[in-house]
């Protein structure tokens, strides 16, 4: 059975300015960084960075939670990533919107006022 997202894995070119650049968006250095594999923990999540990939958006687009998106779309902008798609309010109070990171990968926000932090196992 899935029990919810655990880790979501970013392919990127450059491994120590794609680890700098998720410092900054995350606000938290990793806690697992070497050179095949970067690991930051995310509010009980994993983010991983890995160098051996080609970024871009072929496959899912993973979407990590935020009380405010326009203000998180809009630090996002201001650290280089590129809006892919804006802010939509998708029903139900939940908002969406995704970003480009430097590397060409899509990095999901959503703001949820559904979702409830103690079922996170």
């Amino acid at each position: 059975m899935i029990q919810g997202l655990r880790t979501v894995i970013y392919p990127v070119t450059n491994l120590a300015e794609a680890t700098a650049w998720y410092e900054q968006v995350l606000g938290k250095a990793p806690y697992f960084n070497e050179v095949f594999y970067v690991g930051f923990e995310v509010g009980g999540f994993e983010l991983g960075l890995i160098p051996d990939g080609q970024p871009g958006s072929a496959g899912a687009t993973a979407y990590w939670g935020t009380q405010d998106i326009e203000a998180e779309v809009a630090r996002l902008a201001g650290l280089g990533a590129e809006v892919d798609a804006p802010v939509t309010d998708v029903g139900g109070g939940i908002r969406v919107a995704t970003v480009r990171d430097p590397y060409g990968n899509l990095f999901g926000v959503i703001q949820n006022p559904h979702f409830d932090r103690s079922k996170v196992e």
